[in-house]
């Protein structure tokens, strides 16, 4: 586990708070800040094409209504996933996860993939999310890092790719964890930062696993984690962070 390659800063959502979640438009913001590393939610359209959406539904997001289960992505690819967040993204698609990859081939930038599934989704998420990234990455330098809050969608990508690190995701660690740690053959535990203690972290250490928090935003409680020992924060503050920690993204 000493070999950890990662920024220790990562951008959540592919951009933060800047730009709207989870798009191209918000990856090549968190670039140009100089983020290395990018956490995005990845899911299947009816089609099976993995897209980037955080929630199962589309109506947060973007100009649709309903499941993107059900549609297909000659559809989901239609709608405007930047209105939301301000005029200036007005337009922003929703992108598959093939051109958010080459996106960040493009610029040497490495990926947290979370992998989402729709509800009754999650073996065939994460079969095909995984199958899709050891394509797409399987010359990158620095390889992604799978993530899901879904045990079984991980357990479905550890078959479909051994190769690629698996982080348990989890709001609060209990002692039920360290099973699905070893079943999944976890390197990474990645946790709520306000549910986490150092002494988890240190056991955790002691036990051979990375640990990432989300979702930082404050810097002085950055600094407080950081001192504690954890490997990664996810943050929304993508600016002040840049400026604080720049050797850390």
């Amino acid at each position: 586990m000493s070999n950890w390659p990662y920024p220790r800063i990562v951008a959540h959502r592919g951009g933060g708070s800047l730009a709207p979640e989870n798009t191209l438009a918000a990856i090549r913001l968190g670039q140009s800040l100089g983020y290395r590393m990018h956490e995005i939610d990845v899911k299947l359209a009816l089609d099976e094409v993995p897209v980037l959406l955080h929630d199962e539904v589309l109506e947060r997001t973007t100009n649709g209504t309903g499941r993107a289960a059900d549609m297909p992505w000659s559809t989901l690819r239609t709608l405007d996933a930047g209105s939301w967040h301000s005029a200036e993204f007005a337009g922003e698609p929703v992108p598959s996860y093939d051109e958010v990859v080459k996106q960040f081939l493009s610029r040497g930038t490495a990926c947290h993939v979370e992998i989402k599934p729709t509800p009754g989704f999650d073996r065939q998420t994460g079969n095909k999310v995984a199958a899709a990234s050891h394509r797409l990455w399987r010359s990158a330098a620095l390889p992604p890092v799978f993530s899901s809050f879904s045990f079984e969608a991980l357990m479905a990508a550890k078959e479909a790719a051994p190769g690629i690190r698996r982080g348990w995701l989890i709001s609060r660690f209990t002692e039920a964890d360290w099973e699905r740690l070893e079943a999944l053959e976890a390197t990474s535990l990645h946790t709520n930062h306000k549910n986490a203690t150092p002494e988890v972290i240190r056991e955790l250490h002691a036990r051979g696993y990375k640990v990432m928090l989300y979702t930082v935003n404050e810097v002085d409680t950055a600094e407080r984690w950081l001192d504690a020992g954890a490997d990664g924060l996810f943050t929304d503050n993508l600016s002040e962070f840049a400026a604080k920690f720049p050797k850390l993204i």
